[in-house]
């Protein structure tokens, strides 16, 4: 006996809630809506188009019955690779979470983000929220069931689009530096403004800004007290900023262009989604541009300010730099530096000497005199106008043994020898390891073969440091001694005053040995006792 069948009856509910907010379907609840407006140029051109985006959408949301105008939310001159920096964004997406806004309007997807994890992201966040993004050039609703996919889609597309234009850029700013043209921040730039062929043009105003800090720094003053002084000067920092600190000075005693010369490429984009930078350390080529542009510094100058600078470094021979005089007056009892004094600091007598810093240290006390810096810049102008005096007998005999006396050639080849040298023991270092790693050696008959060839490679690389080192002593002991050669070159007659540049260009060291013997060694090793 069979039974009766049984008839399934299906009753339909219909929704009364719309999805994702959750309000009645027959509420007729006009969306707030909020426009999203960016360019990612500073150029009167984009200009021109974020101010015609944000009346576009001002105006195009405000058409729309069913919609409720919120803002337009804007971005300018801030790139769409990662939201980081972008506040006009951040702030759209900060109202939405917090129910402001129900619906977002925008251009494209690549002016929205063209970092796909960041607009998948954002997408997701607000989705859950239940509010909607509607990209007008691709005719994507977030909130509709394949917006996502299209969304990955598109976003990928536009990612690759700005890698793509990325490296355009990259390869654009290279060759333009290959053939030598030089551009800088000129905004932020102290003592030059941009030519009309977009190099520089020297600000005469500036400039006497440049000079005055490498002056200063040559006088003794470190770029801490340098950046104090121009503070309270009240002159503005090249960021317009009314205080300066001692980076900002450091740079500007450091940048080769101040000389006239350029060097490019000193940094590089490492990712072009992150914007990040780093320092080029060889990783890609560099290009150096001599005699670019009008200098605002002597070259001779220069070179003077880069070995102060590093005779101020850390290190055992290091010299405080805070007077004209620091690590220059040597004691002739103990070999040591000579350091400032006051005497009768809080009296109308109060006044700097300059004694032996062993005068009162251990048993063994220094005889050698303290001496005013009246008196030592008079015993300087006595020993300088000597040298002065034999001037020209000084410069022809440079002239004719310096090729020979810093001839580096022969160190050179011994650098280039040891460099293939280092090369050819890394790949047989190499070689061993991966050798050892695809079949089975005798283990000990590796360890001696691998410790030989390390042994190898550290004997040659401490005879390149050394010859390397040779090189560079050598070429900047031609550098002082040139300088040493173009000042006396330059200067005319006798001197009546002390020159603080003077100074720094002739001398070596004085030497201290009693009142009466008091001896400057000059750059070029001359002695004259003042």
């Amino acid at each position: 006996m069979s039974k009766a069948k049984t008839v399934k009856n299906v009753t339909t509910i219909p929704a009364t809630l719309t999805r994702f907010t959750s309000t009645p379907i027959n509420e007729q609840r006009k969306r707030r809506t909020a426009g999203y407006a960016r360019v990612s140029t500073d150029s009167e051109e984009q200009f021109t188009s974020y101010e015609a985006q944000v009346d576009y959408y001002t105006t195009f949301i405000k058409s729309r019955e069913d919609w409720e105008f919120v803002r337009v939310y804007t971005d300018e001159g801030i790139s769409g690779t990662n939201t980081k920096k972008r506040e006009g964004f951040k702030s759209m997406v900060e109202d939405a979470l917090k129910g402001k806004i129900d619906l977002i309007v925008t251009k494209s997807v690549s002016r929205f983000a063209r970092n796909t994890v960041d607009s998948l992201t954002t997408v997701r966040q607000l989705k859950e929220k239940g509010i909607e993004i509607y990209f007008e050039k691709e005719n994507i609703w977030t909130l509709d069931s394949k917006g996502e996919l299209l969304i990955t889609i598109m976003s990928s597309l536009a990612q690759e689009e700005s890698r793509s234009i990325s490296e355009n850029v990259t390869w654009g700013q290279r060759k333009r530096f290959a053939d030598g043209k030089v551009t800088v921040p000129f905004g932020h730039f102290l003592g030059y403004d941009r030519g009309e062929d977009g190099n520089l043009v020297l600000n005469p105003k500036e400039a006497v800004i440049i000079k005055r800090i490498f002056s200063l720094f040559l006088q003794g003053m470190t770029p801490y007290g340098i950046a104090g002084q121009l503070s309270a000067d009240g002159i503005l920092s090249p960021g317009k900023k009314d205080k300066w600190n001692a980076a900002t000075v450091r740079r500007i005693l450091e940048n080769e262009k101040y000389k006239g010369d350029a060097l490019l490429q000193k940094s590089y984009t490492v990712d072009f989604l992150t914007k990040k930078k780093k320092i080029n350390e060889g990783e890609i080529p560099q290009y150096y541009v001599e005699n670019n542009h009008e200098a605002i510094i002597e070259s001779a100058v220069f070179e003077m300010v880069q070995r102060e600078i590093e005779k101020r470094q850390p290190g055992h021979n290091r010299h405080s730099g805070v007077h004209i005089f620091s690590g220059r007056i040597k004691c002739g009892e103990c070999g040591g530096w000579y350091g400032s004094k006051v005497w009768h600091s809080n009296s109308k007598y109060r006044r700097m000497v300059w004694q032996c810093n062993q005068k009162f240290s251990g048993d063994q006390k220094c005889q050698t005199p303290h001496l005013d810096e009246d008196y030592i810049k008079k015993l300087f102008i006595t020993a300088a106008n000597k040298l002065l005096a034999e001037k020209d007998e000084i410069i022809d005999n440079f002239e004719s043994i310096k090729d020979v006396l810093y001839d580096t050639g022969p160190l050179e080849s011994q650098q280039v020898e040891l460099q293939s040298e280092m090369e050819i023991v890394t790949e047989m270092i190499q070689h061993c390891i991966g050798e050892n790693a695809r079949f089975a050696l005798d283990q000990n008959e590796y360890q001696k073969r691998y410790d030989s060839l390390s042994q190898r490679f550290k004997d040659t690389k401490t005879s390149l440091e050394s010859v390397t080192g040779k090189v560079r002593d050598m070429v900047n002991r031609r550098k002082t001694l040139e300088a040493f050669l173009a000042k006396l070159k330059k200067q005319d007659g006798l001197i009546d005053d002390f020159d603080p540049l003077l100074w720094h260009s002739l001398i070596d060291h004085m030497t201290i040995n009693s009142s009466e013997d008091v001896r400057f060694t000059f750059k070029d090793s001359t002695e004259i006792m003042a």
